[in-house]
């Protein structure tokens, strides 16, 4: 008889085959090799749909923001032109009209897409300082867009002997405006001024940020309450040339609709400022190793 050699062993139970298995593993089997390969390539093509399903959603909301803003613009025009008469700089209400036009273009539209530019993935990797400069660009805008809006209100206030400020709307508008001033002055002194300390620039950010999302906040209760002290000033009861704000008139219908609309813009740039999978990844210690003057990354 040929020698037989030893059998496989055999389980006496499930458990028992569990722990065989579990040792031939352990002696270097290449089924557990291929496993953990499988799950890390799992896991990689997991998190690149994560991570890209997350792309997808930012630009989304961005081009919502894009197309809100744009909208809020156009209606604001519309609502200037055909019911309020139309622009004038000649210290008429025609005047008046640059205000709110200029107000939502500036201090809500421009400033709110201004501030998520730094969110955009596509910028994500690249040399920071052209990002910070079109960001401090488009605030500029924004601020210079403001400042003339608040020139043409003074102006006709002053033509027509209007008292300045005496409304909860102008106390928050001027404010807001004094505000986003002074953010874009500090911001340019802590972020575009090469010489500013790193370590004063790390205690700024969060400030910069948290104020950024306070101003666009105020903007927008600013541009409602100035957009309903409007229809009630221009909408009264007891004049031939319109009904009363009360009775809902195209032109209210039409004023309501477009504070909706800055709530509804508003809303997405929060959201996306909100998003913490959103923001710009901090540089590395091998991305710092070697940086030319004014290309920080802070």
């Amino acid at each position: 008889m040929r020698g037989v050699g030893p059998s496989p062993p055999r389980c006496s139970s499930t458990s028992d085959c569990f722990l065989l298995s579990h040792l031939y593993k352990e002696c270097g089997s290449d089924t557990t090799a291929d496993y953990e390969k499988q799950e890390v390539k799992a896991n990689t093509c997991r998190r690149d749909f994560a991570r890209m399903r997350s792309v997808v959603i930012f630009y989304l909301c961005f081009l919502l923001s894009l197309c809100v803003g744009l909208a809020c613009v156009v209606c604001v025009c519309i609502w200037n032109k055909q019911w309020r008469g139309g622009f004038a700089w000649d210290g008429s209400a025609l005047q008046f009209n640059w205000h709110p036009v200029l107000m939502v273009t500036g201090m809500v539209v421009l400033y709110g897409n201004g501030v998520v530019l730094y969110r955009v993935p596509l910028t994500w990797g690249q040399n920071k300082l052209p990002w910070k400069l079109l960001h401090a660009g488009v605030l500029l805008l924004a601020l210079l867009l403001s400042v003339l809006g608040l020139c043409a209100v003074f102006s006709f206030h002053n033509a027509k002997n209007i008292p300045h400020l005496y409304s909860l709307h102008s106390w928050i508008g001027i404010c807001t405006a004094a505000l986003f001033a002074l953010q874009w002055a500090v911001g340019m002194a802590g972020f575009l001024v090469p010489w500013t300390p790193m370590s004063f620039r790390a205690q700024l950010k969060p400030v910069h940020v948290w104020m950024g999302t306070s101003i666009l906040s105020l903007s927008i209760v600013s541009c409602i309450s100035g957009i309903n002290e409007k229809l009630f000033f221009v909408l009264k009861e007891n004049t031939s040339e319109t009904q009363p704000y009360s009775a809902s008139p195209p032109e209210a219908v039409f004023g309501n609709t477009l504070g909706a609309l800055i709530v509804a813009f508003g809303l997405v740039v929060v959201k996306i400022l909100s998003n913490q999978k959103w923001q710009r990844p901090e540089p590395t210690p091998e991305d710092m190793a070697y940086r030319p003057v004014l290309q920080e990354d802070s």
